[in-house]
C-alpha cells in the first residue's frame, strides 16, 4: 500500500516535471517558443464563460496556446499569465458622448467576473476598464491577487461598496476606480465606508477613487492619503468631500505631482500647505467650492506651476484680478494652462496676461472682466487655446493677435465687443477654431480677413441680435476661392450677401451651415442639395429665400441630431419628405397642401414644426408611425378634421401643438398615453363636448391649452388632483359653467390662469390667494438650454394691458389671473392680495359686488388690474397708488365713490375713460370736481351759525303747518255743508237765493244813495273854489 502511494506521488512530480519541460519547445530554428500552463488556460476559459461577450471580442480565446489569445500577456520564460488587457479601446473617454454609448452598446464586456482569476498566481495587471458590468459589485478576491501592481476597472458600471480587501495590494502602484458611466454620463454608485485601508498599499503612485461616495469618510480622507508618501497622482474628482483640513501634523506628500479635487463640496480657502508641496506641478480645484482668498504668500510656489484650474468657483472680483497679477511677478514662470472660468473676476482685462510667455491654453470665460483686451496679448506666443467668451470686454480685437501664429482656437463669444476685427487676424496660420458670436462687431470683413487661415475649420461670426447703425458687412468677390476647407459656417444677423453665397460651394467639408438672417434672397442652389448626404446642420432661417423645396432628400445618418431649420422664408411647396433628419423646421413660410399621407415613413424625426403655414386638409394618421417623435407642432395652418386617434405608439412625445386651426370633434382618449407629454396645446379650433376624463391621465403636463373651442360642463377638479406640476392653465373662450374648483388652489406651479369668457359662476375661492408660484418671483433663465427647440416655439396669446397679445420670450415669468367675461357673484377675496408676484388681474365683466380689498396695495408686482364691469362700490383704497409698477388700470363702469387718488402712478392715469360709470368718483382726470378740505370748513361753521336760527323758527313753521292744513280741512267742510244743503232741500234754495236777491237790491240802493250824494258834496265844493 505504500509502494502504491510513494509510486503515485513521483508519477505526479514526474508530470509536473514534463509539464514544466513543456513550457519550452526547441523548434527547428532553435527559437523559443512559450506555451501557457494549462491550469491558468483553464481559469482563463472558465473566466469567459462567465463573461458576455456581443461583439465577439474574445473570439480568439481558443486552442491551447492561452498567450496568443487578445489581451492576455505571458512572462517570456516560464508562461505564466501575468497581464490581462480587457480594456474597451472603442471608448476613448475624450467627450464624444454619441460615439461611447455606441462602443458601449455594442463592444462591451459584462457579465461576472469569475474567481478562477485567482489561479493566475503571477497576474500583476489587470485592465477591465471601459466596459459595462451593470451594477455589479467589485469582487472582494480581487484583493488577493496579491502580485498586482496595476488595476484599472475605470468606467466599467462597478457599483456597490468598495471591498477595503484591496488594502491588501500591498504591490499596487496604480489603482484606477473612477466611477464613471459612459453610457448615462453620470457617476455610477459606488462608494465606501470608511477609507483606512488605502494605508496598506504603502507602494501606490497613482490614485483615482473619481465619482466613488467619499462622504462617510469625508472627516479622515486626507489622514488616509497622507499615509503614502509614494504617491504621484492623486484623482478624488466628484467624491463627496465637504472638508479639507487646513492645517497638518506633517505632510507626506512630498511627491506628489499632480492633485484633482475638482467637483466636492469644500466651501473653504485652499490651505497654505498645499502650496508647500515642491513637486505639485498640476492642480484641479473646478467646482470645488472654493473660495479667496489665495494666501499671498504662496503666489511663489504657483510659480512652479503648469496647470492650474480653479474654475467654476466662488473667487471674487478684486481677489482674482490680484491673484492674476501676482503670478505675472513670476520671473521663470512655467505655467502652461491657466484656467479660471466661471468666477467672478470683475473689472478691467489684466494687461500683466501678457508676461506668461509659456502659456499654451488661457480659459478665462465666464467671469465680469471689461475693458478692452490689451495689445500684450500678443506676447504669448505659444499660446494655443485662447477663450474670453461671456465677459463684459467691449472694443476692438487688437491688431497684435496676429502674432499668435500658433493660436489654434479663439473664442470671444458672447461679449460686449463693438468694435472691429483687424486684417491681422488672418495671419493665425495655426487657426482651427474661430468664434466670433453674440458680439456687435462693425465694418467691413474681407478676403484679407482669411488669408492665411488654411487651418481653419469652424468658423462662427454670429452677432448680437440688438440693433447696430452700421452692422458687420462681408465684402468678397463672387469668385472667391477661400484657402481653407471648412466643416463649419455659422453667419448671421449680419449683410452677408443678397444671392446665396457662391464661395461656400467650394468647400467640400461642410457638415454645418448657418446663415441665419443675413438678407440672402432667390433659390436655394443646387449644389447645396447635392451635399446633403453629408449635411449635419442646415440653418438658413430669417431671409427671404423662395422657390420650391426637393420633395425627397437624404441628410446625414452619422449623427442622431440632424437639423433643418428654414423658418422665416417664402418657400411655397408642400412638406418635403426628408429623410434621415431628427428636427425639421419650416415655420412662417408659405408651405400649402395637405401634410403627406407617408409622413410616417421618417422614422427619425424628433421635432416636426410647421406652424405658420397655409397646410391645408386632416392630420394623417401615419404620423402614428413616428415612434420617435418628441415635438411635433402643426399650429397656425388652416387642417381641419378630427385630431388622430392612435397616440399610443409615440411614447417619446413630449409636446403636442395643434392650435389655431379648424379642427373639430373630441379629443383622442389616447392623446394622455406619452408619459413625458408635458405640454398639450388645443386652443382656437373648434373643438367640442366635455373634457374628457382620460385627460386626467396627463400628469406630467407644464402647460394646458384649450382655450377658445366650444368645450362644455364644468371645470373637472382632478386638473388640480393629477396635474400637480400644471403651470399654465387656458380654458378662456369656451362654455364651461359652474364653479372654480378649489382643488385648482393646489396647484403650486401655477402662474397663469386663464378661464375668461365662460359662463362660470359663483364666488371667487378664497384660496387662490394660496397659490404659491404668485407669490414668489420667478427670474428670467436667458442662459438655460432648457430644451432650446421647445422654447423656440413656445408662446401663448394672452389678455394683458387690455390688448390680445402674444407672449412667447418672457412667457416663463408671466403670472396672470384672468377671470374676466364670466358671471362670478360676491366680494374679491382679501386673501388675493397675498398674490405679491402676480402681475395681471382681470376680473372685469362679471357680477362682482362689495369693496376693493384695503390691502390690494401688498400686491406689488401688479402691472395690469381690470376690475371694470361689475358693481364694486365704496372708495378708490388709498393702498392702490402704492403699486409702482401699475401701469394699466380699468375700474370703469362700477359704483365706485370718492376722490380718486393723486400720487404715485395715478399721476399717470389720464384717461377718464378708465374711470367713467362711476357716478360717485370725482377728482381729475374726471370733469367733477371734489370739495377741498376749505370748503369742507366753511360749510361747517355756516351749519353751526344757522343751527339757533333754525330752532326759533321751528315753533312758527309748526303754526304755519298747522294754519295750512285747517284751510284745507274747512274749505271742503263749509262748501258741501251750505251747498250740499241747498241743492237737497228745494225751500231752503229758494228761500237762499230769495234772500241773495233782496240783499244784492239793498246793496244796489245803498250804493246809488251814497254815490249820489258824494256827487252833490264834491258839486258844492267846486262851486265854492
Amino acid at each position: 500500500m505504500a509502494s502504491r502511494k510513494t509510486l503515485l506521488f513521483l508519477l505526479a512530480v514526474f508530470s509536473e516535471f514534463l509539464l514544466l519541460e513543456a513550457v519550452i519547445i526547441n523548434s527547428s530554428r532553435g527559437e523559443t517558443i512559450v506555451v501557457c500552463i494549462e491550469v491558468e488556460r483553464n481559469a482563463l476559459l472558465k473566466f469567459r464563460d462567465g463573461l458576455k461577450d456581443p461583439s465577439g471580442r474574445l473570439s480568439s480565446w481558443v486552442g491551447t496556446d492561452c498567450c496568443t489569445w487578445q489581451g492576455v500577456g505571458c512572462n517570456n520564460q516560464t508562461g505564466n499569465v501575468m497581464k490581462l488587457d480587457l480594456r474597451n479601446i472603442n471608448v476613448d473617454s475624450t467627450g464624444d458622448y454619441e460615439a461611447d454609448v455606441v462602443a458601449l452598446s455594442s463592444t462591451f464586456l459584462g457579465g461576472q467576473i469569475s474567481d478562477s482569476l485567482l489561479d493566475l498566481k503571477y497576474l500583476n495587471y489587470l485592465d477591465l476598464s471601459m466596459n459595462n458590468f451593470q451594477n455589479i459589485s467589485i469582487p472582494s478576491f480581487i484583493g488577493s491577487l496579491e502580485k498586482l501592481t496595476y488595476l484599472n476597472l475605470r468606467g466599467a458600471a462597478f457599483s456597490g461598496m468598495v471591498p477595503p480587501h484591496l488594502g491588501n495590494l500591498s504591490n499596487l502602484r496604480h489603482l484606477d476606480l473612477f466611477a464613471w458611466s459612459y453610457a448615462r454620463q453620470s457617476c455610477q454608485g459606488s462608494w465606501v465606508s470608511n477609507i483606512n485601508w488605502l494605508s496598506g498599499l504603502s507602494s501606490l503612485e497613482y490614485l483615482n477613487l473619481g465619482c466613488v461616495n467619499l462622504g462617510k469618510a469625508t472627516t479622515d480622507w486626507m489622514q488616509a492619503v497622507n499615509t503614502i508618501p509614494s504617491l504621484v497622482e492623486l484623482s478624488l474628482l466628484g467624491c463627496q468631500l465637504s472638508t479639507f483640513p487646513q492645517s497638518l501634523p506633517f505632510v507626506n506628500l512630498t511627491s506628489l505631482s499632480v492633485l484633482d479635487l475638482s467637483h466636492n463640496h469644500f466651501s473653504t480657502i485652499i490651505p497654505s500647505w498645499l502650496f508647500n508641496l515642491s513637486n505639485l506641478a498640476i492642480l484641479h480645484f473646478s467646482h470645488a467650492g472654493i473660495k479667496g482668498p489665495i494666501p499671498h504668500d504662496a503666489w511663489g510656489n504657483l510659480c512652479n506651476f503648469e496647470i492650474l484650474d480653479l474654475s467654476e468657483n466662488g473667487i471674487s472680483s478684486d481677489e482674482g484680478i490680484e491673484f492674476i497679477h501676482g503670478l505675472s511677478t513670476c520671473s521663470n514662470s512655467t505655467l502652461k494652462e491657466l484656467l479660471l472660468r466661471l468666477n467672478r473676476f470683475r473689472g478691467k482685462f489684466p494687461d500683466s496676461l501678457g508676461h506668461f510667455k509659456n502659456l499654451i491654453s488661457i480659459d478665462l470665460s465666464d467671469n465680469e472682466l471689461s475693458g478692452q483686451l490689451p495689445d500684450s496679448l500678443g506676447n504669448l506666443e505659444k499660446l494655443r487655446s485662447l477663450d474670453l467668451s461671456s465677459n463684459l470686454i467691449s472694443g476692438s480685437l487688437p491688431p497684435p493677435i496676429g502674432r499668435l501664429s500658433l493660436l489654434e482656437k479663439l473664442v470671444l463669444f458672447n461679449n460686449t465687443m463693438n468694435g472691429t476685427i483687424p486684417e491681422s487676424i488672418g495671419q493665425l496660420e495655426g487657426l482651427s477654431y474661430l468664434n466670433l458670436n453674440l458680439n456687435s462687431w462693425g465694418g467691413t470683413i474681407s478676403e484679407n480677413h482669411f488669408m492665411n487661415l488654411t487651418r481653419l475649420q469652424q468658423f462662427q461670426l454670429f452677432l448680437s441680435p440688438t440693433k447696430t447703425k452700421q452692422p458687420l458687412t462681408f465684402h468678397v468677390r463672387p469668385d472667391w476661392d477661400p484657402p481653407f476647407s471648412l466643416k463649419s459656417v455659422v453667419i448671421g444677423n449680419c449683410n452677408l450677401s443678397t444671392a446665396f453665397p457662391a464661395w461656400l460651394s467650394t468647400q467640400k467639408e461642410l457638415t454645418h451651415i448657418t446663415l441665419k438672417n443675413v438678407g440672402i434672397s432667390g433659390i436655394i442652389p443646387e449644389w447645396l442639395w447635392k451635399i446633403s448626404p453629408q449635411i449635419e446642420h442646415l440653418d438658413l432661417s430669417r431671409n427671404q429665400l423662395s422657390g420650391k423645396l426637393p420633395n425627397s432628400l437624404s441628410f446625414s445618418s452619422s449623427s442622431v441630431c440632424s437639423m433643418v431649420d428654414l423658418s422665416s422664408n417664402r418657400f411655397d411647396c408642400g412638406i418635403p419628405l426628408w429623410y434621415n433628419l431628427a428636427y425639421l423646421f419650416l415655420r412662417n413660410n408659405l408651405l400649402s397642401d395637405p401634410i403627406p399621407l407617408n409622413i410616417g415613413e421618417l422614422s427619425s424625426l424628433k421635432v416636426l414644426a410647421v406652424s405658420g403655414n397655409l397646410l391645408n386638409g386632416s392630420i394623417p394618421s401615419s404620423i402614428s408611425k413616428l415612434k420617435n417623435l418628441e415635438i411635433v407642432d402643426l399650429s397656425d395652418n388652416h387642417l381641419s378634421g378630427k385630431i388622430p386617434m392612435h397616440w399610443n405608439d409615440l411614447q417619446l412625445l413630449e409636446v403636442i401643438d395643434l392650435s389655431m386651426n379648424k379642427l373639430f370633434g373630441g379629443i383622442p382618449s389616447s392623446i394622455c398615453s406619452m408619459p413625458s407629454l408635458f405640454r398639450l396645446v388645443l386652443g382656437d379650433n373648434n373643438l367640442s363636448g366635455q373634457l374628457s376624463a382620460s385627460l386626467q391621465k396627463c400628469t406630467g403636463l407644464l402647460y394646458l391649452d384649450l382655450g377658445n373651442n366650444r368645450f362644455s360642463g364644468e371645470i373637472p377638479y382632478w386638473i388640480g388632483e393629477n396635474m400637480l406640476f400644471l403651470r399654465r392653465l387656458r380654458l378662456r373662450g369656451n362654455m364651461l359653467t359652474g364653479n372654480i374648483p378649489e382643488q385648482l388652489c393646489g396647484l403650486s406651479h401655477l402662474h397663469i390662469m386663464d378661464l375668461a369668457r365662460n359662463n362660470l359662476s359663483g364666488s371667487i375661492p378664497q384660496c387662490l390667494g394660496d397659490l404659491i408660484a404668485l407669490n414668489s418671483v420667478t427670474l428670467l433663465d436667458t442662459n438655460s438650454n432648457n430644451h432650446m427647440l421647445v422654447l423656440d416655439g413656445d408662446h401663448m396669446e394672452l389678455i394683458v394691458k387690455g390688448q390680445m397679445r402674444e407672449v412667447a420670450k418672457i412667457l416663463p415669468i408671466v403670472k396672470l389671473i384672468d377671470l374676466s367675461s364670466n358671471k362670478f357673484q360676491g366680494e374679491i377675496p382679501p386673501q388675493m392680495t397675498n398674490l405679491s408676484a402676480l402681475g395681471t388681474l382681470n376680473l372685469s365683466r362679471n357680477q362682482l359686488t362689495g369693496k376693493i380689498p384695503e390691502k390690494i396695495g401688498a400686491m406689488q408686482a401688479l402691472e395690469t388690474l381690470d376690475l371694470s364691469c361689475n358693481h364694486l362700490s365704496g372708495p378708490i383704497p388709498p393702498s392702490m397708488s402704492s403699486i409702482t409698477f401699475l401701469n394699466y388700470l380699468n375700474l370703469s363702469h362700477n359704483l365706485l365713490s370718492g376722490p380718486i387718488p393723486t400720487t404715485n402712478q395715478f399721476q399717470t392715469f389720464n384717461d377718464p375713460s378708465i374711470y367713467e360709470g362711476n357716478p360717485g368718483l370725482c377728482g381729475l382726470p374726471l370733469s367733477t370736481e371734489c370739495s377741498t378740505p376749505d370748503d369742507d370748513h366753511k360749510d361747517e361753521e355756516d351749519r353751526r351759525k344757522g343751527k339757533g336760527k333754525e330752532e326759533g323758527q321751528d315753533e312758527d313753521g309748526l303754526e304755519k303747518s298747522w294754519f295750512l292744513m285747517s284751510m284745507g280741512l274747512g274749505f271742503p267742510v263749509g262748501f258741501w255743508a251750505i251747498c250740499g244743503s241747498l241743492a237737497l232741500k228745494k225751500s231752503w234754495r229758494h228761500a237762499y237765493f230769495r234772500f241773495v236777491e233782496e240783499t244784492k237790491d239793498k246793496l244796489y240802493v245803498f250804493i246809488a244813495v251814497n254815490v249820489a250824494r258824494l256827487q252833490r258834496k264834491m258839486e258844492r265844493n267846486r262851486h265854492h273854489a
